[in-house]
């Protein structure tokens, strides 16, 4: 006969073993899923997300509708589940404008005429009025006027009738509290709005990109130059562009008027739509766990583009249909997997961050989740050319971070840096910066070490300036990270 305390330790002893089985079962089934994310998958999803059918997928348009059904539809596919009571959108509204052709800029110089070309010396203004203007020109610097700054670059100049050359950015760039105060001022729309308020007629803005995050005002037609545009402009009246840079920099006021021969023809094409509206995309994947499965883990990036010119688009390749597509990759493994989160997952894939964070607020305002019951988000911008990670915000949660480590340590062997979060005064740049002012624990996730040019905002951001072998470790990363954190019951 046993005895009972021999009895009672094969029992413990078989206890433990089935449950060293278990858990090595699950470990199994998380790593089969985690070598069924591939690159050519991922290529594939970046691939369709910048084909030339959804035009850019300028938000608030019926491409980008079409995208963000082609998205909803792959989360049906894989069992992501919609996550606003039974819908896989979440509205919000969104003017755009299309614009129908390249339009012209035209430098006249007294008798010599210089026709600029698209894209080397302009983009036509993405939300620009349709029409011609032809126009003397004013230099107004950062285009501000802030009384209690006492700083006015339309101060002594008559900029009416005529078309200005402005500049971006503001003259305090020290992230601090007097930067907040200077921050309102850094907006396009504010300095659009303030141009037609002074009675100019037109603009060319020295910052060549194209950028949905402006403003339609009637009668106010513009574009963008290269400043090298601005350069010879300044040249042919006798000025030092560099100079004048270093004196607007300094917070001088160097706003002039220019010699009335010199003058800028524009043409723009658009029609603008003021009651559009645009989505976010919401899945989710709901935890396993009573209890923990009412927190939520959030991954998110923007599904929006630039959109198209005339007939050349903005394919967005990089920015961002590599951040949406590694997301994708995430969300099939988590969905598909054996091996399932104890919190909930949910994907959030923004409309709106080109024209001015839209999608991202929206989300902040109505979050489908509590605040309070948000353990973390992780946002992807710009995350397919490279050959390493840089984690933004990881040495602000180092408990968080450690999942993200781990799964680098022990799968994917990439170099990864990281750094504190900031406070940031100025004006908010990422979906992530929202999550981030409401009180979220969030990370951007970005690649670093680039193998490629990069094509800002350019015709060229295609899918050849891609790395899909870090997109695919980017994806693997996210799922084991993710799943590490939605399992870590000591958060």
């Amino acid at each position: 006969m046993y005895s009972k305390t021999f009895l009672t330790l094969l029992l413990f002893a078989l206890t433990a073993w089935c449950g060293c089985a278990q858990n090595s079962k699950k470990s199994d089934q998380k790593i089969q899923t985690l070598h069924t994310i591939s690159s050519n998958e991922i290529l594939e999803y970046a691939t369709e997300l910048s084909s030339p059918k959804y035009k850019g997928r300028l938000s608030g348009s019926p491409e980008f509708q079409d995208v963000a059904n082609w998205c909803a539809g792959k989360f049906e596919e894989w069992g992501v589940k919609p996550a606003n009571n039974g819908s896989y959108f979440q509205y919000f509204k969104n003017e755009f404008s299309e614009v129908n052709s390249l339009g012209a800029v035209i430098y006249f110089n007294g008798k010599e005429k210089t026709y600029l070309d698209f894209p080397e010396d302009y983009l036509p203004g993405s939300n620009s009025a349709n029409g011609k203007v032809e126009a003397e020109l004013v230099y107004v610097g950062y285009g501000i006027s802030a009384p209690e700054l006492d700083y006015d670059d339309y101060k002594n100049i008559d900029v009416k009738g005529k078309i200005i050359i402005l500049e971006p950015g503001i003259p305090y760039t020290k992230n601090d509290t007097i930067l907040a105060k200077w921050t309102p001022y850094a907006y396009h729309r504010y300095k659009f709005r303030n141009a037609v308020k002074h009675g100019a007629a037109g603009m060319i803005y020295a910052s060549k990109i194209a950028n949905p995050n402006t403003v339609h005002l009637d009668g106010f037609i513009y574009a963008h130059v290269d400043t090298k545009v601005v350069d010879q402009i300044f040249s042919d009246a006798g000025k030092d562009y560099k100079e004048v840079l270093k004196q607007l920099r300094n917070g001088e006021v160097p706003s002039f008027s220019l010699p009335a021969k010199q003058k800028i023809f524009i043409k723009a094409e658009t029609k603008y739509f003021p009651d559009a509206q645009a989505c976010n995309v919401v899945g989710i994947i709901e935890g396993t766990d009573p209890e923990l499965k009412n927190e939520v883990i959030i991954i998110g990036g923007h599904l929006d583009g630039q959109g198209q010119m005339g007939d050349v688009v903005f394919p967005g390749a990089l920015d961002n249909a590599s951040g949406i597509a590694d997301i994708l990759g995430a969300a099939k493994a988590l969905a598909t997997s054996d091996s399932k989160p104890k919190r909930s997952v949910l994907f959030i894939l923004f409309g709106g961050e080109e024209c001015g964070l839209y999608g991202s607020k929206q989300y902040c305002e109505k979050p489908l989740f509590p605040i309070e019951k948000t353990k973390m988000m992780i946002n992807l911008d710009m995350v397919g050319n490279g050959t390493g990670f840089f984690v933004e915000g990881g040495k602000s949660h180092p408990q968080l971070f450690t999942h993200f480590e781990a799964a680098n340590s022990n799968y994917i062997h990439r170099e990864m840096e990281s750094s504190a979060s900031r406070k940031n005064y100025g004006r908010p740049r990422s979906d992530a910066s929202i999550f981030e002012s409401a009180g979220i624990k969030t990370f951007g996730l970005w690649t670093r070490g680039s193998v490629f040019p990069v094509y800002y905002h350019h015709p060229m951001d295609k899918t050849n300036v891609l790395t899909p072998e870090i997109m695919e470790d980017a994806a693997k990363l996210l799922y084991l990270g993710v799943l590490g954190v939605a399992n870590d019951e000591s958060l």
